[in-house]
């Protein structure tokens, strides 16, 4: 797990980065905890997972932990990646010190007396959020001391209904919530209750935090896996930009009917709705653009595990190409599988690869697998 944010799981081992270089909140006092114990980091659950897969090269910015980079006068400057306005890279400045609701940030050298058109450029901000912040008096400067408004008190969106949940990562800019099945991210109609955005919201009263409910993707009611939430504005640009640029990456595990060939493949079949079923998806030569990739983790009685990597993100998309190809999801009734082995549809979000919102420093989670799912790959192992 990154030093860039602080993972909040139960157990967890202490980071060791300061609190300049991981953006904590200078609260004093212990940090707040899950009230669930999550998965180890991603690196020491790394040796557990059979197939490593869909690894790409990633343009992978430098760590705040880096050795600093020079700029024309031979003095340091932070990094935290690169900005390219104008047709000229610019290292941008490193995270500064979190207090309360504001983020404060030393200048370099050669920064120190620029207007924020120039330090603007070596911010991971948008021009459109710093004009913003400037009209609403959240950017100060003095001398070499910048201070930026990104952490505002904000009004909760969602009544609170607490549920125990389990908090796979967190820190200032990102939650990041293991969703069990049975419980949808956000309310599907009006006054529908005990989703996970209630259960959110209850997780942000009870830690105190001021924070709007701000998923970033969703999974099917009865799919588990990680969901990721934005706690400020700030945040909530960058994974959204991010998202349309395919740069946040979902690795999904299922266990699919039938002997699946080939050990690894892509399906490529546009998904539109079944006008015959307002829940269902289906297969349609005008529907949108999917895309799904896959391999095959592991061999099984009548069935096959299989590690899938989305490209596009339509609904239900994982369970309409895995039939169209006469592998329906074990559990997965409105798609053609039994339910012989599980009684949902056998899928869950195993990883979740992100960058860091201000850093653009590489970050993931991986998510444990179920215990019904569990349980049916150990009744499939025995048979």
């Amino acid at each position: 797990m990154s030093g860039a944010g602080r993972n909040r799981q139960q157990g967890g081992n202490k980071q060791s980065s300061s609190n300049e270089r991981n953006g904590r909140r200078d609260r004093g006092g212990p940090p707040k905890r899950s009230n669930e114990r999550g998965p180890q980091s991603e690196r020491k659950a790394g040796k557990e997972q059979r197939v490593e897969s869909f690894k790409k090269p990633t343009g992978r910015s430098p760590g705040p932990g880096s050795a600093p980079s020079r700029n024309g006068n031979g003095k340091p400057m932070n990094r935290g990646g690169h900005s390219n306005e104008g047709g000229k890279h610019h290292s941008l400045l490193g995270m500064g010190r979190i207090k309360g609701e504001w983020m404060e940030i030393r200048l370099p050298d050669n920064l120190v007396g620029a207007p924020m058109s120039v330090i603007g450029k070596y911010l991971p901000l948008a021009p459109k959020m710093i004009s913003k912040l400037m009209h609403n008096r959240g950017v100060s400067l003095q001398g070499p001391n910048l201070r930026l408004h990104l952490f505002p008190r904000e009004a909760r969106d969602f009544p609170s209904d607490w549920m125990e949940l389990n908090i796979l990562y967190e820190d200032e800019f990102t939650l990041i919530v293991n969703k069990p099945a049975g419980i949808e991210v956000h309310p599907s109609e009006k006054g529908q209750r005990k989703t996970l955005a209630h259960a959110v919201a209850a997780y942000y009263e009870m830690s105190g935090q001021d924070v709007r409910i701000r998923h970033i993707h969703r999974i099917d009611k009865d799919t588990t896996g990680p969901v990721l939430y934005a706690k400020n504005e700030f945040a909530h640009y960058q994974y959204d930009k991010a998202m349309r640029e395919k740069t946040i990456e979902r690795i999904y595990i299922a266990l699919a009917e039938g002997y699946l060939e080939g050990n690894k493949g892509k399906i490529d079949k546009p998904i539109g709705q079944d006008r015959h079923h307002s829940t269902r998806r289906r297969i349609s030569d005008t529907g949108d653009p999917a895309v799904t990739h896959f391999e095959v983790a592991e061999r099984l009685a009548d069935h096959t595990l299989v590690r899938l990597r989305l490209e596009t993100g339509r609904t239900h998309q994982i369970r309409v190409h895995l039939s169209s190809i006469n592998h329906p999801l074990a559990g997965d009734g409105l798609y053609g599988g039994k339910r012989g082995v599980i009684s949902r549809q056998a899928l869950h979000g195993e990883r979740l690869i992100w960058s860091h919102p201000w850093t653009g420093e590489m970050q993931q989670v991986r998510a444990p697998l179920p215990d019904d799912f569990n349980q049916a790959l150990m009744k499939l192992r025995r048979e």
